[in-house]
């Protein structure tokens, strides 16, 4: 099965457990990219049609369950003779292993997983569907402690064979009801019986019943009273106690009357006022079907007093027989004892005559028939079958004859014995465990087991808690049965733990940064805050380690986010009048300015054709001044220094530009622009945005640079002043 893909959908990766039923499969769901659990039925029942029609039918209404503690099933499906339920795959452990590693069990956590084994049970019989194979082996638990009931419905179709047929029945004996142990019908109440008992391992270690066969077992569960639960552990309060004596009463009248009743006691039982209630006390009530012992009437035991004997001497006086009819007493009794006797030795002659001539009949050809087959043929001769010998035989299935006794077609006696040769499974080998061994050592393991070097597959995988080189998983898993000569063997080696590269978490919010962060691998360490010019507010500045480190998955990235200006820093508008170069005619003005936000910034370009005030909106801060240099017509006129004390104090005035010649410099270099201003020539083009999402703006102008004809007086702003 491993490696083959059912229903061209489920790719089954390895075998995880399995019962006397089916064997179970992780897998893999290629459509919805999701690992999914397998249970594929065995060989033995593909054959029997109305073990079948029950398996796919109740699956299927077991699917019809939806509830946190029941284990999911997605899909019922056949390949060939493979029958086969698609479940939700749960990683953690069964119940089962819990309590052989762990038991007892605390007596909180005890009842955390009783009342979520119980709310699943709720469910499933307000929905008409009885499990009625409650037990640890059934119950999973998550690893986020989340309890999952498996197996809904196909228990109902395990019960409907006989106790000898599937080793899954004669485990589960243990948590019979008595009346599945009568073998009457089972309903809601069996279900609780098994969970009172599971209630009872996890809190003591041991189960109730215990016996050398599973028919043993079972009568004790009809006849026996088990040892109560505070004997063997005295840390049970006695509100739980009473739960379990309650659920495992043998008369299903005295049980809790539904899951919900039970769910209720178990939700509440662990309360102060409930942990030292009363003993829960029984009426004794005789059950007209409880299996008893009964001693043997005996005839002395029948009392017969004076007056009964005396009527009987009475009677036997008055009909005495007169001396005539006693002359005819020894006659009569010879003559019958000689009749009995003939009719005896006739008897007897028949009897030895017809065992005398005993028929002839032909042997049977047995060879390549089933030995049940082979059964039937010898009895249908009137032979029978003798000494049955197991060999096995490369290539033939097992239970087939491969030879007989007397050879097919010779003539013997009726009644003559004959052996059979029958072929059995080859023996198999317990796979060994390769578990925290290096790779090398399990290989080398493997070849001497008997596995070739073909059949071994090497998986690298990162593994956080396993050091590098190491196995840590293995397929099939360690004690498996398995074939040397045919197995294949897939072992995962640890590659350490996982890596991956910081990413780069500048200018984003911080929590864009938690998220990022979340999705590469890593942990958020330490979030800090501080000011900042150039990022805006909300926005991370910096980070440690910064991006590109590759690290372990797991490990902190610290980092900071921007809480904008330091509280010193303030917007100020700086004015300057400049003319054209040619009165009357048209000049463009382009300015660049330095604040505290950057240097060289651009605050756009003004084409003008009368002296206008031109306003450039900047931010100051400590020891960060201003400067705003000018360019008419692309000649540079001057750079004019504002300092952060004056602009603070107002004593900046504005600049006014004469008509001077220009200062030779080279044309301006307009590479690095975020924006122009407006002109009564140019194209409309808003200059550009501060860092925090908003523009310093004249009031009276609105942020727009426009010539009025009236005053021929126009004004932009300024451009590109981020904030941190």
């Amino acid at each position: 099965m491993i490696g083959h893909t059912l229903g061209g959908r489920y790719e089954v990766i390895e075998e995880i457990g399995g019962g006397g039923m089916a064997l179970v499969y992780n897998a893999r769901d290629v459509l919805l990219n999701r690992h999914v659990a397998i249970k594929v039925l065995r060989q033995q029942f593909v054959y029997d049609e109305e073990f079948i029609r029950r398996f796919r039918r109740e699956a299927q209404s077991a699917a019809s369950l939806s509830h946190p503690n029941v284990v999911s099933i997605y899909d019922v499906g056949q390949e060939g003779d493979i029958h086969y339920i698609v479940m939700e795959y749960v990683q953690g452990y069964n119940l089962n292993e819990v309590i052989k590693e762990r038991a007892p069990l605390p007596v909180d956590e005890a009842i955390r997983i009783a009342s979520q084994i119980c709310d699943a049970l709720d469910h499933a019989h307000h929905n008409q569907i009885i499990h009625r194979d409650i037990k640890p082996h059934n119950i999973l638990i998550g690893r986020n402690g989340r309890v999952k009931v498996t197996d809904f419905g196909i228990a109902r179709a395990v019960t409907s064979t006989t106790i000898t047929q599937t080793g899954s029945v004669v485990g589960s004996v243990h948590y019979f009801s008595p009346e599945h142990a009568k073998g009457v019908a089972t309903g809601e109440k069996s279900d609780l019986y098994s969970l009172g008992i599971v209630l009872y391992q996890m809190l003591t270690g041991r189960l109730p019943f215990l016996g050398e066969s599973p028919i043993s077992v079972a009568l004790k569960h009809l006849q026996d009273e088990f040892e109560e639960p505070r004997l063997i552990n005295p840390l049970i309060p006695q509100s739980v106690e009473n739960i379990i004596l309650k659920s495992m009463r043998k008369n299903p009248s005295e049980r809790y009357n539904s899951a919900h009743e039970m769910l209720q006691d178990l939700d509440t039982c662990l309360l102060p006022e409930r942990r030292s209630e009363t003993k829960v006390y029984f009426p004794t009530i005789d059950d007209d079907e409880q299996t008893r012992v009964i001693s043997a009437i005996r005839p002395t035991s029948i009392p017969v007093g004076d007056d009964d004997r005396k009527s009987d001497r009475e009677m036997s006086r008055s009909s005495a027989p007169s001396k005539k009819q006693r002359r005819w007493v020894k006659p009569t009794i010879w003559i019958s004892a000689v009749v009995v006797l003939l009719a005896l030795m006739t008897i007897a002659t028949m009897y030895v005559r017809s065992t005398l001539e005993v028929a002839d009949v032909a042997v049977p050809n047995l060879i390549n028939q089933t030995q049940d087959n082979a059964k039937k043929l010898v009895d249908a001769q009137g032979l029978e079958i003798g000494q049955v010998t197991s060999e096995y035989k490369e290539g033939q299935p097992a239970g087939i004859v491969i030879s007989q006794s007397k050879d097919a077609g010779s003539m013997v006696k009726e009644g003559a014995i004959i052996d059979i040769t029958v072929t059995a499974e080859k023996e198999l080998s317990k796979m060994p465990d390769l578990n925290a061994k290096t790779y090398e050592d399990a290989r080398k393991l493997l070849l001497a087991e008997g596995f070739k070097e073909d059949q071994i597959t090497r998986i690298d995988a990162n593994n956080d808690n396993v050091d590098s080189g190491i196995v840590f998983d293995q397929t099939p898993g360690a004690n498996a049965d398995v074939d040397p000569a045919t197995t294949t063997v897939t072992v995962t080696v640890s590659k350490g733990t996982a890596t991956a590269s910081v990413p780069d978490l500048t200018g984003m919010s911080q929590s864009e940064a938690q998220s990022k962060l979340s999705s590469n691998g890593f942990a958020v360490g330490d979030v800090g805050q501080e000011t900042s010019y150039t990022v805006a507010n909300g926005k991370v500045t910096r980070q440690n380690p910064a991006s590109g480190n590759s690290l372990s998955k797991g490990s902190k990235v610290s980092f900071w986010v921007s809480s904008g200006y330091p509280p010193e820093a303030f917007d100020y508008t700086y004015s300057v009048s400049i003319p054209p170069a040619t009165a009357g005619k048209s000049s463009k003005i382009n300015i660049k300015y330095t604040d505290a936000t950057g240097e060289n910034k651009d605050w756009g370009t003004k084409t003008i054709n009368s002296r206008q005030s031109l306003k450039v909106n900047m931010v100051l801060g400590p020891n960060r001044d201003g400067a705003v240099s000018i360019y008419r017509d692309g000649e540079f006129i001057d750079t004019y220094a504002i300092g952060y004390n004056e602009a603070k104090q107002g004593t900046v005035q504005e600049t006014v530009v004469e008509p001077d010649a220009p200062v030779e410099v080279p044309p301006v270099d307009n590479g690095g622009s975020t924006g122009t201003g407006t002109g009564t020539d140019d194209p409309a083009v808003d200059p550009p945005v501060d860092g925090q999402g908003t523009t310093p703006t004249d009031p009276a102008t609105d942020g727009t640079a426009t010539t009025d004809p009236t005053t021929e007086e126009g004004t932009a702003d300024s451009g590109d002043t981020s904030t941190p």
